[in-house]
């Protein structure tokens, strides 16, 4: 599935530099990671998806473009109402395409964060929905729940004790009160953990704040706002294979391009092979691999996804970057059906 020309797929593509890297702090110079940008993962259907995603989980389609790099595939942005970076899961529909494993050298499990006192709401929305969960269960001293979309990706409900709650999308399916917030965190799979804690805390800035069994967890912090990175410790575990169901990378905040720019020159300086700057429209991308494999990314929050549309009409029709437009008859027979569910407040 790699060959289907998704960004920085190929693990030919993007060394971790493993074996060279020098883990000093940040420093003052250097903006520190805000959390997570977005989190990008392959579906199947992609109508299927967006009755999940948009329907069930009540996200808002924020962008309805294709992958720059395989334009035949659509890639599709769910986030709250104008899809601010944290919030933002994104999908390449491979309609067809064989299932993933998960494994290590995987983002294995996405943590979207709910309103503290929301969590009854979302266990009867599930069960409405026929999707089987677990838990909930308390974990560093927060209520998850975990269950699977229809492709079998790992997603979890985090309610944490004294989060900041923000109304949700007024437009959607699940009342404001109860919309998912952003996101609470991921987990990487790791054959290893030295090498990945080290570049966690301290080299991007991250604050290693607890441990349970096999399970460490760092954090990122935006002002008031934490994120959770848990590296899960898996020596015993094969390796995953990204396709239908699994997580494909995973996206950190930059401020804005001279700091992403440090950022790169960092991670040069430090052994790390480092693509150039990519143009995503909606913001700057730069890629490589961690020591355990997980692809990451260092995205910048601007421009956004108005950039190119309306805030009202976010993701109503198929967008293209100006070097595709040219294109666009041609992408648009050859892309698969797609519909976007209209779904009522429950």
């Amino acid at each position: 599935m790699v060959a289907r020309g998704v960004h920085g797929a190929s693990r030919s593509v993007v060394g971790s530099g493993r074996g060279t890297m020098h883990t000093t702090p940040v420093n003052e110079t250097l903006q520190a990671i805000r959390g997570i940008h977005h989190v990008t993962a392959v579906a199947g259907d992609p109508t299927t998806n967006a009755e999940f995603y948009a329907g069930v989980l009540g996200l808002r389609l924020v962008k309805r473009t294709v992958n720059f790099d395989d334009p035949g595939t659509y890639h599709l942005y769910y986030g709250d109402a104008v899809g601010n970076p944290g919030s933002i899961v994104t999908f390449f529909p491979w309609p067809g395409a064989l299932r993933g494993r998960h494994g290590v050298g995987q983002l294995t499990v996405t943590s979207f964060l709910v309103p503290e006192t929301s969590m009854g709401y979302w266990l009867e929305r599930l069960k409405a929905s026929g999707i089987p969960f677990e838990g909930p269960e308390n974990r560093f001293d927060e209520e998850t729940v975990s269950f699977r979309d229809p492709d079998g990706l790992i997603l979890e409900l985090v309610a944490r004790a004294g989060a900041a709650t923000v109304p949700g999308w007024e437009g959607g399916p699940v009342p404001p009160e109860r919309a998912i917030q952003r996101f609470g965190g991921v987990t990487l799979a790791e054959g290893a953990l030295e090498e990945t804690a080290a570049l966690l805390d301290p080299m991007l800035g991250f604050r290693r704040s607890g441990e349970s069994g096999n399970r460490v967890r760092f954090e990122a912090r935006d002002g008031d706002r934490v994120t959770g990175i848990d590296l899960l410790h898996l020596p015993a575990t094969a390796r995953g294979h990204v396709a239908v169901g699994t997580v494909h990378h995973v996206a950190w905040r930059t401020p804005d391009a001279a700091s992403q720019e440090a950022w790169r020159q960092r991670l040069v300086d430090a052994g790390f092979q480092v693509t150039p700057v990519v143009d995503r429209c909606y913001f700057q991308s730069i890629y490589f691999r961690e020591p355990g494999g997980v692809l990451f990314e260092i995205a910048t929050d601007p421009p956004g996804f108005a950039v190119d549309e309306p805030v009202q009409r976010l993701g109503e029709k198929l967008t293209l970057p100006p070097w595709l437009e040219p294109s666009r008859e041609s992408i648009e027979r050859t892309l698969p059906p797609f519909r976007l569910p209209v779904a009522s407040r429950g």
